[in-house]
């Protein structure tokens, strides 16, 4: 008889092998870290390894100013990425290259400190990259982490940094580019609209800034912890009420499927965590979840909401409604419909605008009308909201000017400038040229006029082919 602990042992292995598959990192083609100012690598908590700025092309007009700090270990600054800082006191930028066109992750790190020359509170300056308005009069006094999603269809991608004024300057601590996963961003999602919901399309194909990564009932999530570097705070300081709901954790395994949610879109960490309207608590059709987020208006916004069933004990137990900014969104939506099993992830992206008049955002999970007191009415396990790009190509506010201040510095302000001189002395030689034909019309004219006429004149009639030429 054969030994029964071979296959035993076998499906252990493989078992333990496609795990550790499934959990690997994300390796992305383009993974630009750098570190600004500095003449040395750093290594972060979360393993990365960011290089000196010299890894990457910086075109000034101006002279490329590297500022630094003493380590201060006792605080959150001490990360390496915020002991040195590239200063622009013109427009400047970055160029990298790009081997993989599509969605790219760019963040951008600030942390304002002070040097002998440079107090970095009192930068004011404009950002922009691939054609969008990032950052206009930016300023900031606090650390500050800006993360965008852009596409990228060139060779090259290029961060411009343009200073606000002539006495003002632009920094940067440290930037990443890296190439998003092609189903990070799909292309499509539901609008939602006062009266009605409709297709929204060209998703991918517009600029996004993240503003709120909430781990909805869970713990932050740090960048060690995600397979795309993000952190997830938990969402305590957003709720607008808490009498229905409570918070529950799954220590079982998430069940990801092929086509569905992966772990590049929420990590485990997420999903194993939810809060949920608890249907014993729930006393009237007024019972919700509702989370409440500050926003600029005049904008359209990403909501994305994160679902995994981890609550109920069966299939086709757990039914609610979504409203977003009080609008109904989803109705008597159906996980089970959607995954076909428990603890498994699913997403769904909502695209809402925010008129002049508001300047808030708000997301409700309700019972629906086939929930049970006797079941979980309602679950989200996390939550994003990212701003959507205006008409102009801009995330903050601003003007499609800056988008010329973005060829400028990218070509260097001496060239620029060579360029406006050479075109306006195109223009004059124009204008002279065609000031010189109009004279020399003039003067064939007149010659022309005081021609004497044809001597083969015949009874009044002049020579065939020779035509009659009219004095003024």
């Amino acid at each position: 008889m054969g030994n029964p602990r071979i296959p035993l042992f076998l499906f252990f292995h493989l078992s333990s092998l496609l795990f550790a598959l499934s959990s690997a990192r994300f390796s992305p083609p383009d993974n630009h870290l750098i570190t600004c100012g500095s003449a040395s690598a750093s290594t972060l908590d979360d393993r990365r390894v960011f290089l000196p700025d010299s890894a990457a092309i910086l075109c000034s007009s101006g002279s490329k100013i590297s500022i630094s700090t003493a380590p201060l270990d006792a605080s959150p600054a001490s990360s390496p990425l915020f002991r040195t800082a590239r200063v622009f006191t013109r427009p400047s930028s970055y160029e990298f290259q790009i081997k993989q066109k599509g969605t790219h992750i760019i963040r951008l790190h600030f942390y304002p400190f002070s040097s002998r020359d440079f107090n970095l509170s009192s930068a004011l300056f404009h950002v922009s990259a691939s054609g969008f308005v990032l950052l206009t009069d930016f300023g900031t006094s606090f650390p500050q982490l800006k993360e965008y999603l852009v596409r990228v269809d060139a060779e090259k991608l290029v961060i411009s940094f343009v200073p606000a004024r002539r006495s003002s300057f632009a920094f940067v601590n440290a930037i990443e580019v890296i190439s998003a996963p092609g189903d990070l961003i799909g292309d499509t999602a539901r609008l939602v609209n006062p009266d009605r919901i409709e297709k929204f399309d060209g998703l991918s194909r517009q600029a996004m800034e993240t503003l709120y990564r909430l781990n909805v009932g869970g713990p932050k999530v740090t960048p060690f912890n995600d397979t795309l570097w993000r952190t997830w705070v938990p969402d305590a300081g957003f709720r607008n009420s808490d009498s229905v709901s409570k918070t529950v954790a799954f220590s079982g395994r998430i069940m990801y499927r092929e086509g569905g949610a992966s772990r590049e879109v929420a990590p485990d960490n997420v999903y194993n965590t939810a809060r949920v309207v608890d249907g014993a608590k729930v006393s009237d059709s007024d019972s919700n979840m509702t989370w409440v987020f500050a926003v600029s208006s005049g904008y359209k916004y990403l909501i994305r909401m994160h679902f995994c069933d981890i609550a109920s004990p069966a299939l086709n137990e757990l039914y609610f409604n979504v409203y977003v900014n009080g609008y109904l969104a989803y109705e008597d939506f159906d996980l089970s419909s959607a995954t076909g099993s428990l603890a498994s992830p699913y997403y769904v992206d909502f695209v809402t605008g925010v008129d002049t008049s508001e300047q808030l955002l708000s997301v409700s999970i309700v019972p629906s009308k086939q929930s049970s007191h006797l079941r979980i009415n309602g679950l989200l396990n996390g939550l994003e909201i990212m701003k959507i790009n205006n008409t102009v190509g801009s995330l903050d506010g601003g003007s499609p000017i800056i988008l010329v201040l973005e060829s400028r510095a990218r070509r260097g302000f001496g060239e620029f400038l060579r360029s406006v001189l050479c075109g306006l002395a195109f223009m004059s030689l124009l204008v002279v040229g065609f000031m010189l034909l109009l004279r020399w019309r003039a003067e064939t004219r007149n010659a022309v006029t005081w021609l004497p006429l044809p001597t083969d004149v015949s009874g009044g009639k002049l020579a065939d082919g020779n035509p009659v030429v009219s004095g003024k």
